[in-house]
């Protein structure tokens, strides 16, 4: 077999439909689009519209904000840090930190940081470099021997931040 006699299944792809060419065609005269009117032209308008009554998007409280400037932080609880530990992924002489969370398989991505919860027991002494901590995980990781660093959240960039000022 050569590489130019490699070709599909017969009937894997299919060819496209060429549309609005005679009724011959089985998609010709309105071309698959019904009859006349808004829907048959380009650029329809008409999602949401309720012939005249106020749209229910319309109709309901506006509720909530979005907060642009949340950080999306990762939960991690102690029991998954043990866990990692015992099997052998997190070293306990290291400082445990997202990089080392990463590379150790207890989390799939760093996204903005981590916030370490107290679910569980940790019976190692560490050493944490972690965005947030709850009270209970910072006191059940001093209590086995270790410290949280809980880190500055990155400052979110000012408006003028960068530019000389020239008067």
């Amino acid at each position: 077999m050569k590489l130019n006699e490699i070709s599909d299944n017969a009937g894997a792809r299919k060819g496209r439909m060429r549309v609005g060419r005679g009724i011959g065609s089985g998609k010709g005269k309105t071309g698959g689009r019904g009859g006349k009117g808004q829907t048959a032209r380009t650029g329809v308008r008409i999602k949401g519209f309720e012939g005249g009554q106020m749209p229910l998007h319309r109709r309901l409280p506006k509720r909530g904000f979005n907060n642009i400037f949340a950080l999306e932080l990762n939960v991690v609880n102690l029991d998954r840090i043990q866990a990692a530990v015992d099997r052998g992924a997190l070293d306990a002489k290291d400082t445990v930190d997202v990089e080392a969370m990463v590379r150790g398989g207890v989390l799939r991505r760093a996204k903005d940081g981590v916030r370490l919860l107290g679910r569980g027991e940790i019976k190692v002494a560490l050493q944490f470099a972690v965005h947030g901590a709850s009270k209970s995980a910072i006191a059940a990781v001093e209590k086995a021997g270790g410290a949280v660093k809980v880190l500055a959240p990155p400052a979110p960039a000012q408006a003028g931040e960068g530019q000389a000022g020239a008067a």
